[in-house]
């Protein structure tokens, strides 16, 4: 390779040297060029949500009712109407094969609303159980900590607990005068206290 053919190369971004590959790499940060598909890309939410939609219709009496008139119909314009205007003759096949037809779509598309609302259900699930777990646990640790709060307050002195006992000393009190002894014994004579001997 000629050294003007390798500068250009270079140049471009293209593979220089004996080694090289010929065809020319990917960039890692750009995104690919989109690719031509033979088959038509549809977006399956919103099929879903058609599919939804009819399997609704399909069980709803308004389907049952409206099916019912249009057979009734297709049957008396096919007995009764002028021969050249008859199009599905007695055995009425024309009709048995458009029956089979609707019912080969019904099905596909009612297992299909099916499976998204089992898909659904699950989430919904997982969701229900994960709120509960939360649930449990918080409940759980407001349990603990009521139960430390009424160890606590066990050790602590209530305002009823100190009334009761004002009231215990006030009772022991009034008993003593009433027996008449002394609020308060004097101290015994023949001892004297400390402070008439500071006194002296």
């Amino acid at each position: 390779m000629t050294p003007e053919r390798e500068s250009s190369n270079r140049e471009r971004g293209g593979p220089a040297g004996a080694t090289a590959a010929s065809r020319t790499r990917a960039r890692l940060d750009q995104p690919r060029p989109p690719r031509r598909r033979l088959l038509p890309e549809w977006d399956p939410e919103a099929f879903g949500r058609l599919s939804e939609r009819i399997a609704r219709f399909l069980g709803t009496g308004r389907f049952i009712v409206w099916m019912t008139v249009v057979i009734i119909a297709w049957v008396l314009w096919n007995i009764f109407a002028p021969g050249d205007l008859r199009f599905d003759n007695y055995p009425f096949i024309f009709l048995t094969l458009m029956l089979s037809l609707q019912a080969s779509y019904a099905a596909p598309l009612i297992l299909l609303a099916q499976n998204r609302q089992d898909d659904r259900d699950r989430v919904n699930l997982e969701q229900d159980r994960k709120q509960n777990e939360r649930s449990i646990a918080d409940t759980e640790y407001l349990t603990r900590e009521i139960a430390a709060l009424r160890i606590g307050l066990g050790e602590v002195a209530t305002r009823d607990w100190i009334r009761s006992e004002l009231q215990d000393l006030m009772k022991e009190l009034e008993a003593r005068q009433h027996d008449g002894h002394a609020l308060f014994p004097a101290e015994r004579s023949d001892r004297p206290s400390g402070r008439d001997v500071d006194d002296r």
